[in-house]
């Protein structure tokens, strides 16, 4: 095995390319470090399971990057813990030809860049541990999921209070 994990994810496009319709299997697990990624929202290896598939325009990249992820309830703040799992479809071009390909540098693909991006795009910013979370109630503290409070939450805009006032005249 390399010293450096991130060698098991560069694919030696030459070799796919002089045989169009051979691939190339990539399965790795990676710890967030070794990509250069530090969130602690990340608890666990990320799991790259990818195929580089050459055809007569480039190589395809093909297959998914998942990983653990553990992250505070945006309106009760419990912990919400998941997996989040995205789908790769990515080419490879010599003479980039497509607006959406990447191009191949020297003889190899670098797949450690995308896979990070990938990685950091989705991760959840704000998840919620439900979608009907009530969150805590913003004047005592209470989980308005386990129990109830009788504080007053209503919002009040002193511009219009001179209206609480107001009687209209409806005979």
């Amino acid at each position: 095995m390399p010293t450096n994990p991130l060698y098991l994810l560069r694919v030696n496009a030459r070799e796919l390319l002089r045989q169009p319709g051979t691939d190339r299997s990539i399965t790795v697990e990676l710890a967030p470090g070794d990509l250069g990624i530090d969130d602690a929202r990340i608890t666990g290896d990320i799991a790259v399971d990818l195929v580089a598939t050459s055809n007569i325009d480039g190589i395809v990249v093909s297959g998914e990057v998942a990983m653990p992820w553990r992250a505070p309830c945006r309106r009760c703040l419990t912990d919400v813990r998941g997996t989040a799992g995205v789908e790769v479809d990515e080419l490879y071009q010599d003479d980039v030809s497509d607006e959406d390909a990447y191009a191949i540098e020297g003889d190899q693909i670098d797949l450690a860049p995308a896979v990070r991006e990938y990685v950091l795009l989705e991760l959840p910013d704000d998840p919620l541990c439900r979608d009907d979370c009530a969150g805590i109630c913003p004047v005592c503290g209470i989980d308005r999921n386990t129990a109830s409070c009788e504080c007053d939450t209503s919002v009040r805009d002193e511009r219009w209070a001179a209206l609480d006032d107001l009687r209209l005249d409806d005979s």
